[in-house]
């Protein structure tokens, strides 16, 4: 890739050429990455020797959290190991959209919203808020999130599914529980690749005002941009953008991502048809139940993780969910 960035013709196809950059980027520092940890041990290790042969127990103490550090590194660097998907390594598109519930469900979309949204800043990546459709009276409809960091889509392809949240309403006078519903959707940033192509011919491209929050127009140019794909269906708009030329080129971003997500559904189905595997064609269910009231609990269905720490849970650690999930869906073809 570096011969490739160093020739002279590399730059006649800018959009090719930064993802390749983007690419080289990432595999730099994948590799650092683990050139640093395998010297950390080989350190640890020398100490360790010199530690027990003077008897230093102050230092083997110390060389013990060292050891108990590198080994939650390990850990974590394996699941990255694991992630052998081909879009895994790339960035990811993350929708959220509002179910059941109403006023409560929009309010539950916002709260989810927020929680990824902490979960990317955790992790010191960058989360850009590509499309927003606010509720009528709080929370909102959907939104759209691109989530730029490595391996970004092999982690939060943990959270597609339907999540669900029990408590009592802030906003029913009665003070009555209320479950509310929310879809979240999660697709890889393929960028320029060209395997996925959109002819011109298979979409139809409208353009919209913006609207708030109730409906109304926050701008008197038709900015926003929806594209429906014809021979699948998928529609997407985009309206966070300024100018009309930059929404479609993000809506025709979501679009490509959709689309290769939909191609590796087909691959992983026709892989499972193989096996003789049942392949349910509902991807929306129920993943996680996260309840507030009577009781405290977060916990995922698929996995039976649970945890009590709710509060933590909405405030972006969601490591050791998405993790277990990892581990299971590595695990099942094993086993």
């Amino acid at each position: 890739m570096e011969e490739e960035a160093a020739r002279p013709d590399f730059w006649e196809q800018p959009a090719q050429a930064q993802e390749v950059l983007r690419r080289l980027g990432r595999l730099k520092e994948e590799v650092r990455n683990w050139l640093h940890l395998h010297q950390r041990a080989q350190e640890v290790r020398e100490l360790l020797e010199l530690a027990e042969g003077e008897g230093d127990e102050a230092l083997m103490a110390e060389l013990a959290r060292e050891i108990e550090a590198l080994e939650e590194t390990v850990r974590r660097r394996q699941f990255e190991v694991w992630m052998s998907g081909p879009y895994d390594r790339h960035d990811a598109i993350l929708a959220i959209h509002a179910g059941a519930g109403g006023t409560d469900a929009q309010d539950w979309a916002e709260m989810l919203l927020r929680m990824y949204l902490r979960w990317a800043e955790r992790r010191g990546w960058e989360a850009e808020l590509l499309d927003k459709v606010d509720g009528e009276e709080a929370g909102i409809k959907s939104a759209t999130v691109l989530v730029k960091g490595p391996y970004a889509y092999g982690y939060l392809k943990a959270e597609k599914g339907v999540h669900r949240l029990v408590r009592i309403s802030p906003f029913d006078a009665a003070r009555r529980r209320h479950t509310s519903f929310a879809l979240v959707e999660v697709w890889p940033d393929i960028g320029e690749s060209p395997e996925i192509v959109i002819r011109p011919e298979d979409i139809i491209i409208e353009t919209f005002r913006a609207s708030t929050a109730g409906g109304q127009h926050m701008q008197k140019n038709e900015t926003a941009v929806r594209i429906r794909h014809i021979p699948t269906g998928i529609v997407v708009s985009c309206q966070n953008e300024r100018s009309q030329t930059q929404n479609k080129e993000t809506a025709l971003k979501i679009l490509k991502a959709r689309l290769a997500e939909l191609e590796e559904q087909k691959r992983r189905a026709e892989i499972a048809a193989l096996k003789g595997e049942h392949v349910s064609a509902e991807w929306g269910n129920q993943i996680r139940s996260y309840v507030l009231h009577p009781y405290q609990l977060v916990k995922d269905h698929r996995t039976d993780y649970e945890t009590s720490q709710v509060e933590r849970v909405l405030d972006g650690e969601l490591d050791d969910f998405m993790e277990a999930y990892l581990r299971q869906a590595v695990a099942a073809p094993r086993s």
